[in-house]
């Protein structure tokens, strides 16, 4: 399974953007696809994760109504739409997958956004 995410840019505060996540190889139904972000002095954290085949969805309280992830299962894309951006959002983005919610077995390379005030 290989991923590899785009969409990372410089945008200003209260700013939108989507992030693309393209997946190749063979997703199970019941993996999960997440998208993580690591900002400069930060622990590693999950902003969003999808359910591959049910499409359940995941947020943590600090991006939830935010940030929103969605797939598209026939392109094999997984999406994060991220709105209302802070300067605390700025950070590594990426995306990954595994058996479980929170499971990065399978990750791409990062994408960077930057959140100016």
């Amino acid at each position: 399974v290989q991923l590899q995410a785009s969409g990372g840019g410089l945008v200003q505060a209260g700013d939108s953007l989507r992030l693309s996540c393209a997946v190749s190889g063979r997703i199970l139904s019941s993996w999960s696809l997440g998208w993580f972000r690591q900002g400069p002095g930060k622990e590693r954290e999950l902003v969003g994760n999808i359910r591959w085949g049910a499409g359940n969805t995941y947020y943590p309280q600090n991006v939830k109504g935010r940030f929103t992830i969605s797939r598209d299962n026939g392109k094999k894309k997984v999406f994060l739409q991220m709105d209302s951006l802070k300067p605390e959002d700025t950070a590594v983005y990426y995306c990954a997958a595994g058996a479980s919610i929170g499971d990065s077995t399978y990750r791409g390379q990062e994408t960077l956004v930057t959140v100016s005030s």
